[in-house]
């Protein structure tokens, strides 16, 4: 029984990591964000200006959210190693 419950729990933990990661995707979505449409330091500047969050909707997010969204943001960036394009 002990063993079923530690493989429960690092299959709770693995989803939890993805749906993490899935997050910040789902944000950018409902906020119709699309990563590659600015540079990193553009995004940065958004993050930094609560008029510019609140143009784009990200005042409204929680703490959490706005750090996953940022993070995406970020790492998909149009200047990042993995940008991505409109429609994707």
């Amino acid at each position: 029984m002990r063993m079923y419950k530690k493989r429960l729990f690092m299959i709770y933990c693995m989803f939890s990591l993805l749906s993490l990661h899935a997050s910040g995707v789902d944000i950018a979505k409902r906020l119709h964000l699309v990563a590659g449409k600015k540079a990193i330091v553009q995004w940065e500047r958004i993050f930094k200006n609560e008029r510019k969050m609140k143009r784009y909707g990200i005042d409204k997010l929680s703490p959490q959210e706005r750090k996953l969204l940022k993070q995406y943001l970020l790492d998909h960036a149009a200047d990042s190693d993995h940008p991505t394009v409109a429609g994707m």
